[in-house]
Parts: C-alpha cells; sequence; structure tokens
C-alpha cells in the first residue's frame, strides 16, 4: 500500500505542517486567556486584555487557514490514493483468470472495490491528519500543563494508564469482529447481485416473499455483528470519560487546595489546566478511534491484497520463448490447431471433465462439436483462448504449444461468441466494435449483415445508435445472440469459436448465417459447438463428445453409419431414420 502513498508524498508532508500551525492554536490559547484572566481582569489592566486579545484573533486565523490547508491536502492525498488503488484492483479483476475468478463471489469484489477501499481510504487521511494531531496535542498539552504546574502533570500521569487500559481491551475484543463484518457485507452485495441479474426468475416464479425473506436474514446477520461491534466500541467513550471527568475534580481540588494553603497559584492558571487535561485525555481518546479505525482497515487491507496479490496462474514457464512483438503477424498466421492427449481437471477437484482429447484443427476448416449436455463441450473451446489451462497434454498451435505465446496476444487472434450473450449498455454500434476498437460503421454494418442482424436494427428507431438497456433485456434472445455474432465476426481473426451460440436463432437464420459467414470468411478456422445437428451438418469433420471422450470423429454422413450417438441425437431431432 506504501508504493501508492509514495506518488503523493508532498501532500502527506504539507497535511502535517499545516496541522501544527492548527495545534499551536489550541495549544497556546488556554495560556493567553490565563494571562487574560490573572494580568488582565483580576487587574482591571485594559491594554493587558486588548493585547492578548488582538494575539488571539490573528492566532485564531492563524490556525483556521492551517486548519483548511490541512484538511485540503490530507484528503488530496487520501483520494489520489484510493483513486489510484480502486484503478489498480479493478484492472486486476479484470486480468484474473477463470480459475482465480471462481475462488471470489462477484458481491465479495464488489464490497473489496467499494467498501474495503473506502476503509482505507479513512484510514489514509487519519494517518496523514489524525495522528499527527492526536501525537502533538497529547505531547504538547502534557509540556504545557507541566509548565501551569507539576502537580497537574502528575494527575496526568495518573489518570493515563486507565486510559490505555480501556483502549487496548476494547479494541482486542473488536479487533477479530471486524472481518466477519466485511463477510457479511459480502453476503449482502452477493445476495443483492443475484436477485437484480435474475429480477426476471424471481418474478416469473413469484419468489419475491422468499427472495424478501433470504434478503433479511443476511441482512440481519449484518445487522447483528455490526451491533456486536458498535455496542462494544460504545463502552469505551464512558469508561474514557469516567477518567476524564476524575482527573477534572483532582485538577480542582489540587489546585483549590493549593490556593487556600496560599500557594503561588492562580485561577487562570487552574482555568488552562482544566483546558489542558482535556486536550490530553481528549487526544488520547481520539488516538482510540484513530487505532479502531486502523483495526478495521487492516482486516480491508488484508482483502485487498488478496487480490491484488494473486499470482498470475497463466504466466508460462515458457516465457523466456515468448514471441516477440514485431514478429506478431508471421507467429500467428494460423495454420493448424492440435489438441495433444489434452485431459482437464477444474481447480480443487480431482475428477476429470476432458479426458485424452486428441484432434486437428487446420485453416479455413469447420470442426462441429457435439454432445449431451455435462459432456464437456464449452470446457474443451475454453482451453483454446486459455481461459483455463490443460492439467495433461498440450495445445500446439501452428506445431507451438500455446503457453508459449503471451496470452493478451493469443487470445486478440481468436474471435469467441459465448454461449450467453453479455452486452453493455451501450449502442448497439459501440457493443458490435469491441470486436474491433478502429472499425468503421460499413464494417459493422457489413458484420452485422453477415450475422443476419441488420434487418431488425435497422428496424429499430435509432438503428445502430440504438441504446441497449442493461443486460439487453430490451433485445430477444435471438436478438442478442446475433449481436454477440457480430461481434466476433468483426474481430476478423483467423479462427472463430462459437460456443452454442446459435441456439436461440430458428434454423431458416441460422442456415443463412453460416452461409454467409463461409463466403465471406472461407480462411477462417471455425470451431461450432452446437446443441443440433442442423448447426454442424455441413461441418468438415464432426466430432461427439461423451463424459469428457470423443467417442465419434467424422462427417455427418460417415457418423451416421458409425455412431450411434450422433444416430440417436440426429433421429430425434429430425424424425429421420
Amino acid at each position: 500500500m506504501l508504493k501508492y502513498l509514495k506518488k503523493y508524498w508532498i501532500f502527506c508532508v504539507l497535511a502535517p505542517l499545516f496541522m501544527v500551525g492548527e495545534i499551536s492554536m489550541d495549544l497556546i490559547q488556554p495560556h493567553m486567556m490565563a494571562t487574560i484572566v490573572d494580568e488582565g481582569v483580576l487587574k482591571q489592566d485594559l491594554r493587558v486584555v486588548l493585547d492578548e486579545g488582538i494575539r488571539m484573533i490573528l492566532l485564531v486565523l492563524f490556525g483556521g487557514f492551517s486548519g483548511v490547508m490541512c484538511g485540503v491536502f490530507a484528503n488530496l492525498a487520501s483520494q489520489q490514493f484510493g483513486n489510484d488503488l480502486r484503478k489498480d484492483l479493478f484492472a486486476r479483476i479484470m486480468n484474473l483468470s477463470f480459475e482465480q475468478t471462481d475462488r471470489f463471489s462477484t458481491g465479495s469484489l464488489i464490497t473489496r472495490l467499494v467498501s474495503d477501499i473506502t476503509q482505507i481510504q479513512q484510514m489514509v487521511t487519519l494517518s496523514v491528519r489524525g495522528v499527527v494531531r492526536s501525537s502533538i496535542m497529547f505531547a504538547g498539552g502534557i509540556f504545557m500543563l507541566y509548565l501551569q504546574s507539576p502537580r497537574f502533570a502528575l494527575v496526568a500521569a495518573c489518570g493515563l494508564p486507565f486510559i490505555l487500559f480501556f483502549v487496548v481491551f476494547f479494541l482486542k475484543k473488536a479487533s477479530p469482529l471486524f472481518a466477519v463484518v466485511q463477510q457479511k457485507l459480502d453476503d449482502v452485495n452477493h445476495c443483492l447481485q443475484e436477485n437484480i441479474a435474475g429480477a426476471r426468475v424471481v418474478k416469473a416464479y413469484v419468489k419475491e416473499a422468499y427472495e424478501l425473506v433470504h434478503f433479511d436474514r443476511t441482512n440481519d446477520a449484518l445487522c447483528s455483528i455490526n451491533l456486536r461491534v458498535q455496542t462494544l466500541l460504545a463502552f469505551m467513550a464512558p469508561c474514557m470519560n469516567i477518567v476524564l471527568n476524575l482527573c477534572i475534580v483532582a485538577i480542582l481540588y489540587v489546585g483549590g487546595y493549593t490556593i487556600r494553603m496560599g500557594g503561588d497559584m492562580t485561577s487562570g492558571q487552574i482555568m488552562a489546566a482544566l483546558t489542558y487535561i482535556a486536550m490530553i485525555l481528549h487526544s488520547v481518546t481520539f488516538m482510540a478511534n484513530i487505532f479502531q479505525t486502523f483495526t478495521r482497515a487492516r482486516a480491508s487491507v488484508d482483502r485487498v491484497n488478496e487480490v491484488l496479490k494473486c499470482e498470475d496462474t497463466q504466466v508460462s514457464a515458457l516465457a523466456e520463448h515468448r514471441i516477440t512483438q514485431g514478429n506478431d503477424e508471421a507467429e500467428f498466421r494460423f495454420e493448424s490447431l492440435e489438441f495433444s492427449h489434452v485431459a482437464f481437471s477444474y481447480p480443487e477437484t480431482t475428477e476429470q471433465v476432458l479426458s485424452d482429447i486428441c484432434l486437428t484443427i487446420k485453416k479455413g476448416e469447420t470442426l462441429g462439436i457435439i454432445g449431451a449436455t455435462g459432456s464437456g463441450k464449452s470446457t474443451l473451446v475454453n482451453l483454446i483462448p486459455r481461459f483455463y489451462d490443460v492439467t495433461e497434454g498440450h495445445i500446439l498451435l501452428n506445431g507451438r504449444d500455446l503457453r508459449e505465446y503471451p496470452l493478451q496476444d493469443l487470445r486478440s487472434h481468436i474471435a469467441i461468441a459465448m454461449q450467453k450473450a453479455e452486452l453493455y449498455s451501450r449502442t448497439i454500434a459501440e457493443n458490435i466494435r469491441w470486436g474491433r476498437g478502429n472499425a468503421d460503421p460499413w464494417d459493422i454494418k457489413s458484420a452485422a449483415e453477415i450475422a443476419q442482424a441488420d434487418d431488425f436494427i435497422c428496424r429499430a428507431q435509432e438503428g445502430y445508435h440504438t441504446l441497449v438497456t442493461e443486460g439487453g433485456h430490451s433485445l430477444s434472445g435471438g436478438q442478442k445472440q446475433r449481436i454477440s455474432i457480430s461481434r466476433a465476426i468483426l474481430k476478423d481473426a483467423p479462427l472463430l469459436i462459437f460456443d452454442d451460440t446459435t441456439n436461440a436463432l430458428d434454423l431458416q437464420t441460422e442456415s443463412r448465417l453460416y452461409q454467409a459467414l463461409n463466403a465471406a470468411c472461407p480462411d477462417t478456422a471455425k470451431v461450432i459447438v452446437a446443441q443440433r445437428i442442423a448447426s454442424i451438418r455441413n461441418a468438415d469433420h464432426i466430432i461427439v463428445l461423451d463424459g469428457g471422450q470423443i467417442v465419434a470423429n467424422g462427417t455427418h454422413e460417415e457418423l451416421l453409419q458409425t455412431s450411434d450417438i450422433y444416430r440417436d441425437i440426429y433421429n430425434s431431432q429430425l424424425k429421420e431414420g
């Protein structure tokens, strides 16, 4: 975390400097007030009152200016720190592999990005302002109190151990609960995110009451742990105030007794001593609140660092053999993609999802993948852009292991249309332009025409400038899929993957899409995952997956003759024997 503060060291230095100016006002004023009382009021010397009053006014103006500037620089430091940290954390989240993302829930990542960083920002503000303020008030108050009378300093010294005892006792009790509070906040955010994203399902099944009860339980758990923490800390202030008031009583007794016995003490000194003793003990109370914030922020720092320090599981051991950027074009000229005895298991499981996968895709070929639900179709294509890495075997691109390629460069040469069409709250044209950022309107229109999306886009009121609502809820499933396909086509990559992307399209639209795609991209290798035989029957070769293994491989006609599974699927879908 310190590396983020180093960028704004000047603000971290200036804020305490101005804080010294602000606190000097607080430290000197009681002494000046005592002078006014003792020398001006009691001796009826108006000049002393006027002189000290003018000095106090000037001191207040100086202290006020210093306080404002201290606040400005402290907030600049904390806000810029939080800005940089939040950006870096978001960038890290965006670069997490699927394996790492699976470790965190969406709600937890949102909490870390928003609530936890806010807690850390508050810690920075208090570090720059509060620590300096309370330290100077404590040390300066004791020094000024000693100047008034060593007896008064002794009273403060007697009360200080009790204050420290209460601080340590209550913070030690509360410290482990702060991490639990953040975890419960994770649960609330996760519940909220699920219900907002799945609002249509909740309403369709009339589960509003059920989800309300579920949210109530989650929120009650957060409320309960928060109440435990706040109730515990609520006892700290009264205990410290009792000590403070006892010290004030002691000051009054010592001062009154000294005056009564004819000592060299004045009423002004007693007034100043009361102010200083309150200042000393309040500085300790303030420091206790700072420790409370630090304790809570420490839990947040650990949670943020857990994401920031996530090691990249996809950094290849063959990094020294990475392809130089100058040869990207030559190295990524797609010739073939080969699966050589590939096996895969998801992290933290031992069961193999894929085993002994051997197949080859060549330039311009179309590979169809079909199989029952859960047979490993999507998992297989997810290995190509290295969303996950193989656990056994190798995937070779042009004879070179995929892990030898820079990850970003590899993915920039693969276009994939996902099973779920993810759209963003932007215009249709901007959603398609994700495929290629520098694409002009004609390229976008051409990609949409191939994907059979141009007709319904042009019928929209604002055409390609129509704004897509959040999650694409203003579009049908087939429309969202065609926009997603347009995005993949626009990328103009040498390898195109459709992961069951056309399941919401009717057969005629799907047929026209593949005809247009083959005509426009004859040299592009295509991998098509499908549930319908009609989607892949014209592929150059088709593999049938069952239980994570390839049980049949061939053309449509060959598989009808040799594969019972393929023939059963064909008969069930097309009613042909």
